[in-house]
């Protein structure tokens, strides 16, 4: 077992030292350029100077104007040098030939921000994107374009797509925008994990990569074009990783001579109505990162770094309103601990190991049958960095490399930038822990007062078709609803047993009514979109009518032929008559598009003058906009909305549509995958602010919602006595890896937000606490000073460092000598 290791660890090597001994063949060539960005087989080359590259996704339409400085602020504060982001084609090109890029959509103004901030940018120009945004990022209108396919060697197809992507091109030429231009974009996208597709559509999937490589070179950009995931990438575009263990996943880049790069490192995952939310762990993504730097890897992006909100109707289909809310920044622009702090001292080691990384000879051999050693040097420059990666899942690792012992907690990889000194573990947190707060605002609750206004049933529209029409063309993206109505005609005689109507749809979901009153609704699922409708039904003698809201919850965003996708009802019946069945799929039915309450725009205040509102009676009936004004939260804190006795729906704030909620789909956990909503400060104005619900379902209650603002005021640290001191413990200088303190020692190390400071120490024990972060538990030893010298060293303060030392907490007694000793601290941080 350990010989078969070897022998893979040597051909790791082999590859490594290949890759590295073409450097000398690129790099002259970049040189020569003082602008843009050239890459060998060791890495990319920006303005004729390597380096390490730690990238983060923060998509410019899932945030506001006002949030990116601060956002782009702690991506860099949390050592990232460039930020990705794709381009939104049906948010630029809603309307054919005319364009939107104001507001969130203003992607020179997002780009221009990040070279002001000193950091690059990657650009993911698609313009096919997937990112669980609606249709992919294909505006609807092309759809109906003739004889169009997507994404395959198909002319009206590639016709749009090529004028979409130069016009973006163009647009980021004229404001001098790519590296070649003096500008902060390296590198650009086009396409986005086709290889799946490409199988779909066999040789003319694989025409049309080429074409669309060569497309992107054509258009000069001089900075270096990339396709994720697609093996078969033209010369000269790179192709990338997008997945979670790139290091052990990646067959490597399709030519020697271009660099690993990683596009889509999952910081958590993207969350559908009906799952519960996925969680991963700060330390797993440390170790796959640290693997990739070992295994020839010089880019990561993290997926997401913050991933925000989909505001509106940009979700594609079933995905939440909130996007990757565990990613380093949550949904609200917070820092989520200890997975910012954990990378950003990830980040960190990797840059003292940086020399060695970009320019020393790599080797890889195996210690033990657990226990990898990766290693770049240059010895004749004395540079050397070394991983230590233990694999197994279960147990530490104690072995010997270059005369000195090393513990490697399992599953884990040990960073030493001088081959010696181990600077960081990423399964050893150093970084403090947070918990997020939301607290129900006074001031927006103050004299809270909602009223109602009931859409109109209608039981009889024009629009006439034999069978109900298709619920994507019907509607053409401009709205989640459409109307169907037919009649019927029931003779006394068939009435006496009960009555079930039965509708069978390709999803989302959908309301019925017979005669205008509600008799029951259905919905598919992100897995299974499509369902059957089955509620019981009463009619009388004579006519009746049957009406039906089909509704939707997002286009598709992903797979071949996404133009061909449909839904909405396609069949229906009545069971339970003595006459028999009644087939109503081709019995004649009218269509009508949107609600009355979209048409008079009762989300505006001018709007909601158009309408009727009346007192608010319980329980609420289907399909009721309700209305209220609030004051703005105090304070400066993020804002949310609980739909607490809601069930399904949509928000506005002053006119801007916050998303879709859906209270009513239980998780397997039996909770609402998601409850709390973003309402960004920019929305908000001072003093009173509209707020406007749409409501699909009967029996909700309006007054049980609460307005809420957001904290990370919560902050803990979790130290041992033998934890490795903080990164920022070591400096490289004159070559040698030295200490920049003056002792080098265990610490806790806690740090309010800005402009905040520790008001109060919640917990503090020194001895064998166990517990996490806001359910901290004493344990059987505990030092009787823990808690009085947290307040003497922290209180007051915005940070502060506490040495984990018996010195310090057992100065009189030491209680349990025996045990190894853990100091666990929560306080609370305020004004």
């Amino acid at each position: 077992m350990i010989n078969q290791a070897k022998r893979q660890s040597r051909r790791v090597g082999a590859v490594l030292a290949a890759a590295i001994a073409l450097l000398g063949i690129y790099v002259s060539t970049a040189a020569a350029s003082q602008h843009g960005v050239r890459y060998d087989g060791r890495s990319l080359i920006i303005n004729g100077k390597r380096q390490l590259l730690f990238s983060g996704s923060i998509h410019y339409p899932r945030s506001t104007p006002e949030m990116w400085p601060d956002l782009l602020g702690k991506a860099k504060r949390g050592g990232l040098n460039v930020i990705q982001t794709y381009i939104f084609w049906n948010g630029h090109e809603p309307l054919q030939d005319q364009y939107n890029f104001e507001g969130r959509y203003d992607v020179v103004k997002f780009v221009r921000m990040i070279g002001e901030m000193g950091m690059y940018a990657t650009i993911r120009v698609g313009p096919f994107i997937e990112a669980e945004w609606n249709h992919g990022g294909f505006p609807f209108w092309l759809r109906e374009v003739k004889n169009i396919t997507f994404r395959t060697d198909n002319a009206p197809f590639k016709y749009h797509m090529r004028k979409f992507v130069r016009m973006i091109v163009d647009m980021f030429k004229r404001e001098k925008l790519y590296a070649s231009q003096g500008g902060p974009i390296i590198m650009s996208q086009i396409e986005n994990e086709y290889a799946n597709v490409e199988r779909a559509f066999k040789d003319s999937g694989s025409r049309y990569i080429q074409w669309a490589g060569n497309m992107a070179e054509r258009l000069k950009t001089r900075v270096p074009w990339i396709m994720c995931k697609q093996i078969d990438a033209p010369d000269p575009l790179i192709n990338t990783c997008n997945g979670r263990n790139c290091a052990d996943t990646f067959l490597g880049p399709n030519k020697p001579y271009k660099p690993s790069l990683w596009t889509e490192n999952w910081t958590s995952h993207y969350t559908v109505f009906g799952e519960p939310s996925y969680y991963r762990t700060a330390e797993d993504i440390a170790y796959s990162v640290a693997r990739w730097f070992a295994r020839n890897g010089t880019h990561v992006n993290y997926y997401m770094y913050y991933g925000g909100t989909n505001f509106g109707r940009t979700t594609s289909s079933f995905s939440t309103t909130q996007y990757y809310d565990e990613a380093p920044i949550d949904e609200y622009g917070l820092e989520r601990e200890p997975k910012w702090g954990h990378l950003k001292d990830l980040h960190r080691a990797l840059k003292l190991s940086q020399k060695a990384l970009l320019w020393g000879h790599p080797s890889v051999w195996m210690l033990t049958k657990d226990v990898e050693v990766c290693i770049y040097d240059q010895p004749r420059n004395n540079v050397c960095a070394a991983f230590l990666t233990n694999n197994n899942n279960d147990n530490v690792s104690t072995v010997k490399f270059r005369g000195h012992e090393y513990h490697l907690p399992p599953y884990s990889v040990s960073i030493l930038p001088d081959c010696k000194t181990v600077v960081y573990n990423t399964m050893t947190v150093v970084a403090q822990h947070n918990a997020r707060r939301l607290v129900k605002s006074r001031l927006a609750h103050w004299n809270l007062r909602w009223e109602k206004y009931r859409e109109v049933i209608p039981t009889q529209l024009g629009y006439f078709s034999w069978k109900p029409k298709e619920l994507y063309l019907l509607t053409k993206d401009t709205t989640d609803y459409a109307w169907y109505t037919t009649k019927i005609q029931v003779k006394k005689q068939d009435l006496g047993f009960p009555l079930v109507l039965e509708v069978a749809s390709l999803g989302h979901a959908m309301l019925a009514f017979v005669n205008g009153e509600f008799v029951g609704s259905a919905h598919g699922s992100h897995d299974d979109k499509s369902f059957v409708l089955k509620v019981p039904i009463q009619l009388k003698p004579g006519d009746n009518s049957i009406t039906l809201l089909g509704s939707l919850m997002g286009l598709p965003d992903s797979g071949a032929r996404l133009e061909k996708r449909y839904a909405g009802p396609r069949g229906a019946s009545i069971i339970g008559m003595k006459s028999g069945p009644i087939e109503l799929t081709y019995n004649g039915w009218g269509h009508k598009v949107g609600l009355d309450g979209e048409d008079a725009q009762v989300y505006t205040e001018n709007g909601s003058r158009r309408v009727r509102w009346t007192k608010l009676q319980k329980p609420g009936r289907a399909l009721t906009w309700y209305k209220t004004y609030m004051f703005n939260p105090e304070g400066r804190n993020p804002v949310a909305v609980r739909m607490k006795g809601m069930g399904k729906g949509m928000v506005w704030i002053n006119g801007n549509n916050i998303g879709r909620y859906w209270m009513s789909y239980l998780s397997p956990l039996g909770q609402p995958t998601q409850s709390e909503y973003h309402i960004p400060r920019s929305f908000l104005k001072r003093g009173r602010n509209l707020m406007v619900i749409l409501e699909e379902e009967e029996g909700t209650n309006p007054e049980k919602i609460e307005i809420l603002t957001v904290y990370r005021d919560t902050i803990c640290s979790d130290t041992t006595e033998n934890h490795i001191p903080e990164v920022k413990s070591w400096a490289r200088k004159q070559g040698k890896i030295l200490s920049v303190v003056n002792k080098v020692r265990a610490e806790a190390r806690l740090r309010c937000p800005f402009q905040k400071r520790i008001v109060s120490v919640e917990f503090a024990s020194f001895g064998d606490p166990y517990g996490t972060c806001g359910s901290y538990t004493r344990g059987n030893c505990s030092s009787p000073l823990s808690k009085f010298i947290i307040q003497k060293l922290c209180l007051g303060k915005n940070r502060c460092h506490v040495p984990v030392e018996r010195q310090l907490f057992d100065r009189y007694q030491d209680w349990c000598p025996e045990v190894q000793k853990r100091l666990a601290i929560q306080v609370k941080c305020g004004y």
